[in-house]
């Protein structure tokens, strides 16, 4: 639980040896850019975290800023930060690795909302929005990375707003600090639509947040959430479409998986046979790889298949939801190098003559993305399973690590699947095309190509649920 207090800073040069140093140098940042506001208004953690309480961030302080109306920068609020870096250096919740690195994660939250007229006091429903996205990084010790997005699938504010999701830049105005924990870098969230968030996915986020930085109506140069804001950038100026179409065309997708409710079954052999190493399939139970194969999959998930692809961070829900599964946000599949990781003996490696893989609507949705945006520019694309072991993973000619091969398309590696369908992309494109609206798809729907020894199912969420009803 969090209450609001005026901030309290020790003033006198005196007592600040007695100041934690990592709150010190944050606060020294903050009061660079607000010299008149030495003691905001802040959302405190009753019980720390480091005492066994459920928030991270010990402190978020807010701000009124007055942004700049010569460049069109609107009023807003501009809240802060305080518990994703070390700001103790003791060990109570990072561990302290010296000056030289990042301090804790590295980095510290901060959000610009837009000021409504007539407010004279910051909402609080930020604080929360920022302790979900805390409570995510400690959990999964994955770090945000400007460019990323978090798909919330909520309104932020938990009204009947269309901004339901978020992407993350470097905050315009707070620079980094160094402290004698390491540094720390500000991460500025900007809330977006659906239709934002996408664009996002299938091209990249630094793209998108530039257009939205042209667009003052949604957010502008220092892009303040506009929480009553009902059109999406494409609304607004329809040219923009075309520029992100552009992008996917030449560039491809910097997404290259995400954590998703997926599964895959083996056509090729019965169920009933004593050797089928198959992945999970709905109406059977689990097969459980052992630890040590299990971590050799998911290293090589990390490790990645090639260079120079961006980290993929898993689908975050809003925080009514999280409470449910928790288990649910701990991989994230990275992408960093092409050091490619031979397979575990253990584990073998076999191939598949016929599959068939089942989605659910949102993990559908993201398929003309991992054709268009990922397999036609020479990457992969990999799915993981939020319920289980299983990974399906598309790949590409000269993507490196592959096991499946135009030979061989369709490669199974215990409960890892790979799909090696280059040749008939288009044609598959064409067929998915009603994917791209999900207003439009109704559920279950089925894909097959039998020539290709291929089925593709879009079931309700309902059937990954509950798998054995």
């Amino acid at each position: 639980m969090d209450e609001v207090r005026p901030t309290s800073v020790p003033q006198a040069h005196g007592l600040v040896p007695l100041f934690p140093p990592g709150l010190q140098a944050i606060y020294g940042e903050c009061r660079r850019l607000y010299p008149e506001q030495a003691n905001p208004l802040q959302v405190t953690a009753i019980v720390k975290y480091w005492l066994g309480g459920p928030d991270p961030l010990d402190y978020i302080s807010m701000y009124r800023n007055m942004g700049c109306p010569a460049q069109d920068i609107q009023e807003h609020w501009h809240y802060v930060s305080f518990g994703l870096s070390d700001l103790y250096g003791d060990n109570r919740v990072h561990e302290f690795t010296g000056a030289d690195g990042p301090s804790g994660f590295g980095f510290e939250l901060t959000f610009r909302l837009k000021r409504e007229v007539g407010e004279t006091a910051p909402p609080t429903w930020p604080a929360e929005l920022m302790q979900g996205l805390a409570r995510y990084v400690f959990q999964s010790e994955n770090t945000f990375c400007s460019g990323d997005h978090v798909s919330w699938h909520n309104p932020l504010d938990n009204s009947e707003s269309r901004i339901q999701h978020m992407l993350l830049t470097e905050d315009p105005q707070m620079q980094p600090v160094q402290t004698p924990f390491g540094t720390v870098s500000f991460l500025q969230i900007v809330g977006v639509c659906t239709e934002e968030l996408q664009a996002a996915q299938q091209w990249n986020g630094q793209g998108i947040l530039e257009l939205m930085r042209g667009v003052q109506i949604a957010g502008g140069p220092w892009l303040i959430t506009d929480m009553r804001r009902g059109e999406t950038i494409f609304d607004i100026d329809p040219h923009l479409q075309e520029r992100v179409d552009q992008g996917i065309e030449t560039e491809g997708s910097n997404l290259s998986g995400v954590s998703a409710k997926c599964v895959w079954d083996d056509l090729s052999r019965p169920p009933e046979d004593e050797e089928d190493s198959r992945s999970i399939c709905i109406g059977s139970q689990p097969r459980r790889l052992s630890d040590k194969d299990t971590e050799q999959i998911r290293e090589t998930l990390r490790k990645g298949l090639e260079f120079n692809s961006k980290a993929a961070l898993p689908p975050i829900t809003s925080q009514r939801q999280s409470h449910e599964r928790p288990q649910s946000r701990k991989d994230s599949l990275e992408s960093e190098s092409s050091a490619a990781i031979v397979p575990h003996e253990l584990v073998r490696t076999r191939q598949l003559e016929s599959v068939h893989l089942k989605f659910n609507q949102e993990s559908g949705t993201l398929l003309p993305l991992c054709l268009r945006g990922r397999l036609l520019h020479g990457r992969h694309f990999t799915y993981k399973s939020i319920n289980g072991d299983t990974a399906i993973t598309f790949v590409s000619t000269g993507v490196e690590g592959a096991f499946a091969t135009e030979e061989h398309p369709y490669a199974a590696h215990g409960p890892w699947l790979q799909c090696f369908q280059i040749q008939f992309v288009e044609q598959m494109l064409g067929d998915l095309q009603e994917l791209n609206n999900r207003e439009e798809t109704k559920l279950p729907k089925e894909y097959s190509w039998p020539e290709k020894k291929l089925k593709i199912s879009v079931l309700p969420d309902s059937v990954f649920d509950n798998p054995l009803q």
